[in-house]
């Protein structure tokens, strides 16, 4: 069996109440999850489960405290320096423009300005947004903010990829726009892929695998479905599927108590 790109090996994630010390809540609980290199793995769960938990730690920006996370094999002990994380949330600086955005990551990292600009229009064409290099983020669409932190993402030619919730925000005609163009661009590379969403739909349509979490406090998998639908895919054709329709119920047969269990927690909040 390959090596796999990301590994979480029984990560538990427990946090100390800034209020009261003596409280504490553990988020995720004694959780393995591996993704192999080339993999598109989606993590559904319920609302406030811990899913973007495992993201940071999978980015090296939160310790475990417990377990072990590996890259490529190796245990990782800061940040993860071969991934690439496009948040849920705005993640352009305002006061940059779209290409200046872009490039951003290559800047930092002391790449010589005329390669990086070179570099960024390239993404910029990739990702649809050519000719909207010197927009800076209040004249652009949501739409086309997120095809921005699509190309400043994946510029650095990361070996894994983080998503976590990034087109929640958008409406459903930009979003399945969105979703075809992530599709196409990791067609072309096959890079691993870890994409947490609350929507069953999409993680379906775009993934070879789908993870699903337990309702919180102690999140962990509980339900794990291999998406055996042909690619290359259209995310809107292939809800048609039938294969899609019985893939869906399956997971939503396990899902669906632990979305409710959920709920029943945040109403009792």
């Amino acid at each position: 069996m390959a090596e796999a790109a990301l590994s979480l090996e029984n990560i538990s994630c427990t946090f100390v109440s800034r209020d009261d010390r003596s409280q504490r809540y553990t988020a995720v609980s004694d959780t393995s999850l591996a993704i192999a290199p080339g993999e598109f793995v989606s993590v559904v769960g319920p609302t406030g489960c811990g899913k973007s938990t495992l993201l940071n730690v999978s980015a090296g920006l939160l310790a475990p405290s417990s377990g072990q996370v590996k890259v490529f094999g190796q245990p990782l002990s800061s940040i993860n320096a071969r991934a690439g994380y496009m948040f849920q949330g705005e993640a352009l600086l305002p006061w940059r423009s779209a290409l200046d955005n872009v490039v951003a990551g290559l800047d930092f990292a002391g790449v010589p300005r005329p390669e990086a600009l070179e570099r960024g229009r390239e993404w910029m064409r990739r990702v649809g947004l050519g000719g909207f290099e010197g927009r800076y983020p209040h004249q652009m669409s949501g739409g086309m903010r997120k095809r921005a932190m699509l190309a400043q993402t994946l510029i650095r030619d990361p070996d894994i990829i983080l998503m976590d919730e990034p087109f929640s925000a958008l409406d459903i005609q930009t979003r399945q726009l969105m979703e075809n163009e992530v599709l196409d661009l990791w067609m072309a590379k096959r890079k691993a892929v870890l994409f947490i969403t609350h929507d069953l739909d999409e993680a379906i349509a775009m993934s070879d695998r789908v993870v699903v979490l337990s309702a919180g406090p102690g999140t962990h998998p509980i339900g794990e479905f291999a998406i055996d639908l042909p690619r290359p895919r259209d995310v809107a054709e292939v809800r048609t599927d039938p294969r899609f329709v019985e893939l869906h119920a399956a997971i939503w047969g396990v899902l669906r108590e632990e979305v409710l269990k959920g709920y029943a927690q945040q109403k009792r909040a």
